[in-house]
Formats: structure tokens, C-alpha cells, sequence
């Protein structure tokens, strides 16, 4: 017994109806790819449920540049077919436009954020695949360009401070030989005794009397070495 024909009404079940959106619309997004594979057709297809969730199908997921061609095509027939109504007409499906382009937006990032997978065939799913791993080398080689950018820089500044270090080492040491040199150039020799008296041996020999005749004769020798006064070797003698 063959299916009996299905009437063309709202579906007053709010389950059937949710059972038969859903297979309808896998249905209808499978004859979309079909299309464009078979016939080599570019296919753009939209699909709002009650709910107001998105469900799109693009060839080779280039919905945007579809949207464009619809659009440009739109504009081409307005203008050979003028209207009263031109500029509101214009706004509104400019209006149109815009949204339609700002919810395949949303629906890419979801999709990107690996939301809503659910309608994609496995070609989308391939394809996005695809451009997540193109992303993700992108990002990689950018991290890698500034971390080997990071690592030269590191690599500069420790030249600079190890040549800053052998300058001011090589400053240091100059300055101590300078301050050597100073040291020694303000030592003085020891002083000699200006009466013939240093430290060691002395002979002293001394007085003649009133005459004129040598009395007596001192012959003093000592080993010290402390230097008398002149007073007190003086006194001394006369003693």
C-alpha cells in the first residue's frame, strides 16, 4: 500500500510538526547539495525554524559571495524596472541584506566555536576542518616569529650588559694601579741626623782648655739608636 498524498496545511502538532521540520529540512538540505554537485550550480539556501535558529547551506561555504551576486543581480533589475517606491525598496533590502550577511556571521562563529553542527553535511564539516587548521598554523608561525623576536632581543641586551661589565672592570682596575702609584710616590726616605749622629757608632772629640794646649780628649762611642739632643749632649759633655 503506497504512502497517501500529504495535505499542504499547518501541522497542528507541535511534535509532528518539529519531526516533520527536521526531516524536511535534511531532506531539502540534501537536494541542495545535490544540485550543486550534479548540475555544478552555486546554491544558497536559508532556512529559519519557529524558533528563529538558523540553518544555511552555501556551495563550498561561500554564502557571502552568493549573497553579494544576489544582491548585485537584484540592483541590476531595479534599475531597469524604476519605482516610486525605488529608495524605500532599496533600504529594505538593504536592510535585508545586512541582516541576513550578520546571522551567516553568527552562524560561522558558532560554527567555529564547534556550536550547531548539527545541519552541516560532512563536506562542511571538511571544509571547516580545513579552515580551522589553516587558522591554527597562522596563529602558530605568529607565535614562533615573536618568540624567536623575544629571544634575539634577550640575546642583545645580555651582549650589552656583559660589554658594560668589561668596561667598568677595566676602569676599576685602572683606577686602583692610579691609586697605587699615588701611594707611592708620597712616601718619604728617612731623615738623617744633621749633627753626624745615625743611628750608629759616633766619636766625639772636644775641648782644649784655656792654654790652648789639649787638656784632655773625649773619645765617646756609643751604639744606640736614639738621637740626644744637642742640649743634652752638650751638658753631658761638660760634666
Amino acid at each position: 500500500m503506497g504512502r497517501g498524498r500529504v495535505q499542504m496545511k499547518r501541522i497542528e502538532n507541535k511534535i509532528n510538526r518539529q519531526v516533520t521540520f527536521s526531516k524536511r529540512r535534511s531532506g531539502l538540505l540534501k537536494k541542495a547539495h545535490e544540485i550543486s554537485v550534479l548540475c555544478d550550480a552555486e546554491v544558497a539556501l536559508i532556512v529559519f525554524s519557529t524558533k528563529g535558529k538558523l540553518f544555511d547551506y552555501a556551495t563550498d561555504s561561500c554564502m557571502d559571495r552568493i549573497l553579494e551576486r544576489h544582491e548585485r543581480y537584484s540592483s541590476a533589475e531595479k534599475q531597469l524596472i524604476p519605482t516610486d517606491t525605488e529608495s524605500n525598496g532599496s533600504w529594505h533590502l538593504e536592510h535585508a541584506r545586512l541582516k541576513a550577511r550578520i546571522e551567516a556571521l553568527e552562524q560561522k562563529q558558532r560554527h567555529y566555536m564547534g556550536e550547531d553542527l548539527d545541519s552541516l553535511i560532512l563536506k562542511e564539516l571538511q571544509n571547516l576542518e580545513n579552515q580551522l587548521d589553516s587558522a591554527l598554523k597562522h596563529i602558530r608561525a605568529k607565535k614562533s616569529q615573536l618568540m624567536f623576536e623575544s629571544i634575539s632581543e634577550l640575546q642583545k641586551k645580555d651582549k650589552q650588559l656583559h660589554e658594560q661589565n668589561t668596561s667598568l672592570a677595566k676602569q676599576m682596575k685602572e683606577r686602583e694601579n692610579t691609586q697605587g702609584m699615588d701611594q707611592q710616590s708620597h712616601i718619604q726616605p728617612p731623615l738623617e741626623a744633621s749633627t753626624g749622629i745615625g743611628g750608629g757608632n759616633y766619636i766625639y772629640q772636644g775641648a782644649r782648655d784655656h792654654g790652648g794646649t789639649a787638656s784632655s780628649a773625649l773619645h765617646l762611642t756609643t751604639t744606640t739608636t736614639t738621637l740626644l739632643p744637642q742640649w743634652m749632649l752638650m751638658s753631658r759633655l761638660g760634666e
